[in-house]
């Protein structure tokens, strides 16, 4: 029997949903006396049953904890260009199901929009968690307001995608230091970003011989470490 997961703030004895996830149980056609699985996006997941449920606000009342899915061994971040249209929504959705902890949005040369909106950021923030949600990860990725390319912070273990690499990131891979993928625009990363990024601790690798579209190439990075079966 399929168990449905449902997003909280936390897991505290009895927690009261709101409009967003009433709505969700009423197309569910869940009814009180059904059990749910809530998760915090912070790692910790538990069966709960609807105590109450009316078009207002649904309680639940938990019942234990259970385990929650595997995360990769250490933190995963991803660093990818502001793209246009719904691209960074496709982006965000299938990085989330793939394992990232967080989504940071970088401002970079070529990028292909300037800036997004507090709107579009809240939508992508919804995005992560429904994705969480569909994937059955207990965490919910952050993702995080754009940032220049050179506030990228420091790292021992990061890498780029670049066309003019050799280096795999299958061979490079550790799990000794967290992670961060970095990923450009549909115009790439100009030279110097490149320099840049090498002088900031980050490798270059490839993502083979293709040229691969802005919104793929994150996921062809992700996919490289899923790969791994870590």
């Amino acid at each position: 029997m399929t168990v449905h997961r449902v997003r909280v703030d936390a897991l505290d004895g009895e927690v009261t949903l709101g409009h967003r996830e009433v709505r969700h149980l009423r197309v569910l056609r869940l009814t009180e006396g059904d059990e749910v699985r809530v998760f915090d996006g912070k790692g910790r997941e538990a069966l709960a049953v609807i105590r109450q449920l009316d078009d207002a606000r649904a309680i639940l009342a938990l019942l234990e904890t259970v385990d929650a899915a595997p995360e990769t061994p250490t933190p995963i971040t991803l660093a990818v260009a502001l793209l246009k249209g719904d691209k960074l929504s496709d982006v965000v959705r299938a990085s989330t199901e793939l394992g990232v902890t967080s989504i940071q949005l970088l401002s970079t040369r070529f990028a292909d929009v300037p800036d997004i909106s507090a709107a579009k950021l809240e939508r992508l923030r919804r995005v992560a968690a429904e994705a969480s949600k569909q994937s059955r990860r207990a965490v919910v990725p952050d993702v995080l307001s754009p940032i220049k390319l050179a506030d990228l912070p420091l790292t021992t273990q990061g890498y780029v995608a670049h066309p003019g690499s050799s280096d795999r990131l299958a061979d490079l891979l550790t799990w000794t230091a967290s992670v961060t993928l970095v990923s450009g625009p549909e115009g790439g990363f100009h030279d110097d970003e490149i320099d840049l990024l090498l002088t900031r601790g980050y490798r270059a690798v490839t993502l083979g011989k293709r040229i691969l579209r802005a919104e793929t190439a994150p996921l062809a990075l992700l996919g490289a470490i899923v790969a791994t079966g870590v």
